[in-house]
């Protein structure tokens, strides 16, 4: 996918758009092998042999070398396998995955995000890899949270191989808190203690401080422990009152100006610009955020705290990526051996010292690249990423469209504007969307 910046409140997961009824029909009637042959399917077993197809999302720009060298590797090694590489532009790929799939077309190998596997899994396009035994047999390589990122629910399995890891450091500045008489060592670590500064600051002395620049997202309601789907995901349930209560938590601060007064409709650009301008306290970020405050808001950088974003489960946000493998590839056995090539250990360590992203192969964060601060601000970011995603999970939902996901923005919106009570608000948010998973 797009390497860039991770957005722990406002991120974009390019959710896939494809109709599932209409995939699955189209399967059942034609062709479904990556070249368009249902027939000629070999089993996941036995030596890796064949023509295959890999397939990234918009990484030829940056990382041509590395996949072309990567590719080279894994001819040599089976001399037995060619593999042709394809790169997609970001822009519809969701769209281009679902007419591929249609079409017979898709790859043998394709770089997906979970929303974007749960269509085709549904639709039996990809390999289900707990149950196929040539897959399976290297799960114990993985981190069992990066393992399970790829889990899709009502499925019954993992549906691609855990690729990189992203999460995104939450930047505070300690001069804020200074101001307003907070320790600014200890920024919060859960809901009580976030609400409590922001409402601190915001009866500051002197002026009003906002500490937040955005509105609640699925993952500020994952995060502070609200069930947010049934079991089965066919039903949203972040509306149960855990839900309220933080929805009406968010209300009275927003009354209060706890919340920038442009939180309704600030974008994650204006709100980082919000953090750079010191009008907000706390903000997401990344790296190569610190160049710019070093650059354009030096004091600010001299005053810069890293943490996690504040939850109450115990286990910080992450955003996963994995290479799922065709179901219906002519030559499954090779698919299977490339996808973990490219998710190994080494070669995960390999491409995460290229780009600020991190390995899911177990052991890998321990060492101390991701442990110890060189004393860059690149460094810095990396190593405070890396903790927090031990243990980490992936709390939007695979089924959450970006339609969803606006759905949700847009109640929220309602009520802490006075419009709708929380309740009302998540009641319609979840209604609409449930409308929505049954049209699926």
């Amino acid at each position: 996918m797009p390497i860039s910046r991770p957005r722990s409140r406002s991120r974009s997961r390019r959710a896939a758009v494809a109709t599932v009824p209409f995939l699955a029909a189209v399967l059942a009637l034609g062709g479904c092998g990556a070249d368009g042959d249902d027939g000629g399917a070999a089993g996941a077993e036995g030596k890796p042999e064949g023509d295959i197809t890999f397939q990234t999302w918009n990484l030829r720009a940056k990382f041509k070398d590395y996949f072309e060298g990567l590719v080279k590797d894994f001819e040599e090694q089976h001399p037995g396998v060619r593999v042709k590489w394809l790169d997609q532009p970001a822009e519809h790929y969701a769209e281009k995955l679902s007419a591929d799939a249609a079409g017979g077309t898709l790859p043998d190998v394709v770089n997906v995000s979970p929303d974007l596997s749960y269509p085709l899994a549904k639709a039996g396009v990809l390999m289900n890899l707990d149950k196929e035994k040539a897959a399976a047999r290297f799960k114990d390589e993985y981190t069992p949270e990066a393992w399970q990122g790829n889990a899709l629910p009502g499925l019954g399995g993992s549906y691609a191989f855990p690729w990189y890891l992203n999460t995104g450091p939450l930047f505070y500045n300690k001069a804020l808190f200074r101001d307003s008489g907070l320790d600014p060592e200890k920024p919060p670590k859960n809901y009580d203690e976030l609400f409590a500064v922001a409402h601190r600051m915001a009866g500051r002395p002197g002026g009003r401080a906002a500490t937040l620049a955005g509105t609640p997202s699925i993952e500020d309601f994952g995060r502070y422990g609200v069930r947010l789907m049934n079991d089965d995901a066919t039903k949203f349930t972040y509306n149960e009152p855990k839900g309220v209560e933080l929805l009406t938590k968010y209300k009275e601060l927003y009354d209060r100006g706890g919340l920038d007064p442009q939180a309704l409709t600030n974008t994650p650009e204006k709100a980082g610009q919000k953090f750079l301008e010191q009008k907000v306290a706390m903000n997401p970020g990344g790296a190569h955020d610190m160049e710019t405050f070093k650059k354009n808001a030096p004091t600010l950088y001299r005053n810069l705290g890293i943490t996690d974003a504040p939850n109450n489960t115990g286990k910080p946000n992450m955003y996963v990526m994995g290479l799922a493998v065709n179901e219906r590839s002519k030559h499954k056995a090779a698919a299977v051996a490339f996808a973990h090539f490219v998710t190994d250990r080494r070669h995960q360590e390999a491409f995460a010292h290229k780009v600020a992203v991190f390995p899911s192969t177990k052991g890998s964060l321990d060492d101390p690249y991701w442990t110890k601060d060189d004393g860059t601000d690149e460094g810095r970011v990396r190593v405070a990423s890396a903790k927090m995603l031990k243990g980490a999970v992936n709390y939007t939902p695979v089924v959450m469209s970006d339609e969803m996901k606006t759905i949700l923005r847009n109640e929220v919106a309602k009520a802490l504007q006075g419009k709708k009570s929380p309740r009302q608000a998540l009641d319609d948010a979840a209604a609409q969307s449930d409308k929505l998973l049954r049209q699926s």
